[in-house]
């Protein structure tokens, strides 16, 4: 009985998974360690404090890096997908103890709704179609100075005032805005 109800939370796990990336148009993707340590190695550099934004945070994997290795800054990562949205809370309750709910939480949420006007920084690891669309949100809704990290994809019509490329397989590159 016990294996019984374990395939079954299995199974729909992984069609829960299956729905969301096809409503999405893409599935979860958890970053790499090159690319976790150049975007804190950005988020240091701008010297800063705050709260930063995760839009799409998936498993939680570049969020919780960030509030271990960006002392100063406070992370929110924004997940629609119930799985990785759980196992990211999980995550940061493991990794970062009772300071998880002051340090990094992670919460269900559309990006493309959610308001970003109190954001002092906005990291994304996006495909191009969800880029473009939340491009027009970012640029209604971020303050002059707010910074905007985005991995992978640039964001169509923005110049970055910094590009990095990883040193991964990929040679991945890390896009930094500035909003002006």
């Amino acid at each position: 009985m016990i294996s019984f109800l374990f395939v079954v939370f299995c199974l729909l796990s992984l069609l829960s998974i299956v729905w969301t990336s096809w409503r999405n148009g893409i599935s979860p993707m958890p970053s790499s360690a090159p690319v976790r340590l150049a975007v804190a190695n950005e988020v240091n550099r701008l010297r800063g404090s705050g709260l930063i934004v995760e839009a799409g945070s998936g498993w939680g994997t570049l969020g919780i890096h960030l509030a271990k290795h960006c002392k100063e800054w406070r992370v929110v990562g924004i997940e629609n997908s119930p799985l990785p949205l759980r196992v990211s809370q999980l995550l940061a309750w493991i990794s970062l103890g009772r300071t998880s709910k002051s340090r990094a939480s992670f919460q269900k949420g559309n990006i493309y709704t959610w308001s970003y006007a109190d954001s002092d920084l906005v990291v994304c690891y996006l495909y191009p179609g969800a880029m473009q669309q939340l491009a027009s949100v970012l640029h209604r809704e971020l303050r002059s100075g707010t910074r905007v990290i985005s991995v992978c994809f640039a964001i169509p019509d923005w110049s970055p005032e910094k590009v990095v490329t990883c040193r991964d397989l990929y040679r991945t590159k890390v896009y930094v805005y500035k909003v002006e």
